[in-house]
């Protein structure tokens, strides 16, 4: 390299550390590395010790070799909190039971009164003979007990878990209990006897009809359906609905009462307009287990007929004239995905 004084060069290189020669005619002191100069007066030459290339090199391979031992820690670190966090969402979302407290505002329920709310137990068992669960509802202590549906599976060889739970609790406070899709499946399969039992276990059961009772001083009529609220003709029209149905609904909104309807999936009341058309205070629903695998801070994933994020599936809703209340359930069957982030859910609805 030239320099104002004369011209430089690396003649020697070793260990990462380099001799510059810097040549000055008049043998002046070099004025370019005032305080990192070895000078000689031989040739009018100044020895200069710096570092090289090599060695700036050296620094920076060693400073990026940090860098990156320090990124696949941080990266490790996340990995195993991930993992950790799955591993015990997971575990949580089968077997954790949660008491969840929920008020529906009506108008029509007096000084209010407490319904524990259970669906999509699938057969699962909590503790021995589902004793956990038993403990977990009369510890919410309710005035009533709605189980609604898929309280066993399809494919269940017998009823015996729900019925085991029903005979449990019968004793806290009045089972009401409608049938779900699994109870319909179940039946079909050949278990016409299954409402019978459920009766004797003490249940009322509660199927495209209801009941007329009073709790805490509070007039209610408490029905429960499975079918969809509306006809399946393309507009989805309430109207439409088949003839069985609309007796049930026409019959069932025809007094002054609080008007509560258990409709396992809350997609029969949902689309279309029969929100609009049917005179009902409230719907309380199950059916699609929170959305099963529950995103932060994007909800449910999935939910039968409302399909990938869905907008009712657990907690209060308003909808045309009625409210509508949607519990995230106590298990699953045979999901593509697991409940993840999604514990097992004992609902208190206080209804005022």
């Amino acid at each position: 390299m030239k320099t104002e004084q004369g011209r430089c060069e690396i003649v020697e290189s070793h260990d990462f550390t380099a001799l510059l020669f810097c040549y000055n005619k008049n043998s002046v002191k070099s004025e370019i590395f005032p305080q990192n100069s070895i000078f000689f007066t031989e040739k009018n030459a100044i020895i200069l010790w710096v570092k090289t290339e090599f060695a700036l090199q050296e620094e920076i391979y060693q400073m990026k070799k940090k860098k990156i031992r320090l990124i696949l820690i941080i990266l490790f670190i996340i990995a195993a909190a991930l993992a950790v966090w799955i591993t015990v969402s997971l575990w949580v979302s089968e077997n954790y039971i949660v008491i969840r407290e929920y008020t529906a505002d009506t108008g029509k329920g007096g000084n209010g009164f407490r319904a524990v709310v259970i669906s999509d137990l699938h057969d699962h068992v909590f503790g021995e003979d589902n004793d956990e669960l038993a403990e977990k509802i009369r510890q919410a202590d309710p005035d009533i007990i709605l189980m609604d549906g898929d309280m066993l599976n399809a494919e269940s060889e017998d009823a015996s878990v729900p019925l085991s739970l029903i005979r449990q609790v019968k004793e806290t406070a009045p089972v009401y209990y409608a049938l779900g899709n699994h109870e319909e499946a179940y039946i079909a399969d050949g278990h016409p006897e299954l409402e019978d039992e459920l009766a004797e276990a003490g249940a009322v059961v509660l199927d495209k009809n209801y009941t007329d009772i009073e709790v805490n001083g509070v007039q209610i009529r408490l029905g429960g359906m499975y079918d969809y609220a509306f006809g399946l003709n393309g507009n989805n029209d309430a109207l439409a609905a088949p003839d069985d149905t609309l007796n049930f609904l026409r019959e069932f909104q025809d007094t002054d009462r609080l008007k509560i309807m258990l409709a396992h999936r809350p997609d029969s009341f949902i689309f279309g307009d029969a929100s609009q058309v049917w005179d009902v205070d409230l719907v309380i629903s199950g059916h699609n287990h929170g959305g099963q695998v529950i995103l932060p801070f994007l909800g449910g994933l999935y939910g039968g007929d409302q399909g990938w994020f869905p907008e009712y599936v657990h907690g209060m809703y308003e909808k045309g004239n009625f409210q509508m209340f949607v519990t995230s359930g106590l298990g699953s069957n045979r999901q593509k995905l697991p409940r993840f982030n999604n514990p097992p859910e004992v609902a208190v609805l206080t209804i005022r």
